[in-house]
């Protein structure tokens, strides 16, 4: 299986998720807007979409949307 080219990671001790695209650092996301805001910038279609999409993007630790402190 192939890993999933943008990356939500584990919630930060303080809130909040890096989210990385094709090895790229593109912030560190609040919430689903801030997501989405990130992806757009990228470059990337459908964003609002996409990040429902399991091939597309892969959440660490913990559960896709779920954005409070670890």
């Amino acid at each position: 299986m192939v890993a999933a080219p943008i990356v939500v990671h584990r919630p930060t001790p303080t809130g909040g998720r890096r989210v990385t695209a094709y090895g790229k650092i593109l912030g560190l996301a609040h919430d689903d807007r801030d997501l989405v805001e990130f992806l757009r910038r990228a470059g990337l279609p459908d964003t609002e979409t996409l990040i429902d999409d399991p091939q597309m993007v892969e959440w660490q630790g913990g559960r896709a949307h779920k954005w409070d402190a670890a």
